[in-house]
């Protein structure tokens, strides 16, 4: 009897989720100095860029690997029918996980520069250091890519900017809490992905996705 209320219950909730989400996101890109309309296009475009994977190079193997075409968006094995055998590993972009978050903090660098020079500096240190935990927490996952606890870096980001720059908290904790998954999971941990078994390789997509988009916007909107 108790089944079909909290099977009602869990489907609601997962129906709400992604509007909570993007009102998380929202009200944590007006807090990165843009426009409401700026701030609501730039949750649209995360959103469905998510969805978008631009390959970037092909690497050919000397032995077979699986692609499964829904890796890149955390649905490996969902549909098994779909894999296909291959010798090649396909190294894409995500461009809602890399690009716009990307876009994102060259534009609050550019802003930190103009308005808070020191600022920048903690932006640069908070960095390293994120980089540093993010690679050590992270892992090359045979099949799926590169996994890491979606709390570490939003974590990391919003002590190391309350610390070393309270007065623009929240610019630096989204280029902390963005670059560090980017570059200490994604692209330090690349070749290891790409030497192994799996068939598609995305920056930004699955596995550190919410790596990166959380951990710029919950940073941000927590500071």
């Amino acid at each position: 009897m108790l089944a079909l209320p909290i099977l009602i219950i869990a489907v609601v909730l997962m129906a709400l989720l992604p509007v909570l989400f993007g009102e998380l996101m929202f009200a944590s890109f007006t807090k990165l100095h843009l426009t409401p309309s700026m701030a609501l296009l730039c949750v649209l475009a995360i959103f469905v860029g998510g969805l978008v994977n631009i390959p970037i190079k092909s690497i050919a193997r000397d032995w077979d690997v699986i692609e499964d075409p829904f890796t890149v968006y955390g649905l490996s094995g969902l549909w098994p029918q779909r894999r296909r055998v291959r010798r090649t590993t396909i190294v894409a972009v995500n461009v809602g996980g890399c690009l716009i978050p990307a876009g994102l903090v060259l534009y609050e660098i550019a802003y930190l520069g103009a308005a808070s020079p020191s600022g920048l500096a903690a932006a640069f240190v908070g960095c390293v250091a994120n980089v540093a935990v993010c690679y050590l927490v992270a892992r090359p996952i045979a099949g799926i890519g590169i996994v890491m606890p979606g709390v570490v870096s939003p974590t990391t980001a919003v002590i190391l900017a309350l610390l070393l720059a309270p007065q623009t908290a929240a610019p630096v904790a989204f280029i902390i809490g963005v670059v560090g998954p980017l570059v200490g999971a994604d692209l330090l941990h690349l070749k290891g992905v790409s030497a192994g078994t799996t068939g598609v390789v995305s920056i930004g997509g699955a596995g550190t996705f919410d790596g990166i988009v959380l951990s710029g916007v919950v940073a941000a909107y927590l500071v």
